[in-house]
């Protein structure tokens, strides 16, 4: 199972008590396989972290594991051994913008 840490706006969207959510992944372990697979535990969060045509990280979401920033990664190379494992999880985070 992998773990993955969602912010509290997508917490309340999706009716979770927890930050974390357990995800199960089918094929390769990829950012791309876990959003699937969480959009499709999750439907009403489809759109919100990614766009719903193109498939592109939202502006300001942003993706890490293991202390790595993973947004500007290809959504194909596979996470690391650790988020696979379930030892580490896989942070959703918003993005904070202004000045």
């Amino acid at each position: 199972m992998i773990r993955v840490a969602l912010p509290a706006h997508l917490r309340t969207l999706a009716r979770l008590s927890s930050g974390e959510v357990s995800i199960h992944v089918e094929r390769q372990v990829t950012l791309a396989a876990v959003l699937d697979a969480l959009e499709a535990q999750y439907p009403m969060l489809r759109g919100t972290i990614r766009d719903q045509v193109t498939l592109e990280r939202r502006p300001f979401v942003r993706f890490y594991a293991c202390e790595r920033d993973l947004s500007h990664e290809s959504p194909d190379v596979p996470l690391p051994d650790s988020v696979t494992m379930g030892d580490e999880p896989l942070l959703v985070v918003g993005a904070m913008a202004g000045g």
